[in-house]
């Protein structure tokens, strides 16, 4: 029977999946996660007092630049070129969190779920580094990807 992790070959050996007689389709990715914090640093991060700065806008920076150095992080990531790399934040006042979705986009013979996903990370991780003096206690969460779409597997949505 044929094992479904691809980055394994048949002797059980890891090896980066031969992309080359795939065809180059418009791949997408959206994924997304949360930092749960204090209200107080919330607060400091919306009124732009954040002893760092503007902490929103450097996480953003910080969410494009991971998504470009994947390869980098991921040993078995193939080197994408990034057509398009979208980064929103939405803050939730109610339970103080903020989530970070991130749309990633290329032309290519592979997807962009794991570009997407190291944008997700390091860009709640860049928020945390910003505002710990403040906050240890914050909780970085339920990183996922929401969907995909591209390529011989065609388009994937999260069910939740």
């Amino acid at each position: 029977m044929k094992s479904p992790l691809t980055h394994f070959d048949t002797a059980g050996q890891a090896r980066m999946v031969d992309v080359g007689g795939k065809a180059k389709t418009r791949r997408i990715a959206r994924a997304i996660g949360s930092i749960t914090m204090q209200a107080e640093t919330l607060a400091l991060i919306q009124a732009g007092s954040a002893k760092k700065g503007d902490v929103l806008g450097i996480a953003r920076i910080a969410a494009i630049q991971a998504s470009k150095r994947t390869t980098e992080l991921i040993p078995l990531c193939h080197p994408l070129a990034l057509t398009r790399v979208g980064v929103e934040f939405s803050i939730d006042e109610k339970h103080p969190r903020i989530a970070c979705e991130v749309t990633a986009e290329t032309v290519g013979r592979t997807g962009v779920e794991m570009e997407a996903l190291t944008a997700v990370s390091v860009g709640l991780l860049t928020i945390y580094d910003m505002c710990k003096a403040a906050d240890r206690a914050m909780r970085i969460e339920n990183i996922h990807l929401l969907e995909k779409a591209g390529g011989k597997s065609g388009h994937w949505m999260a069910t939740e």
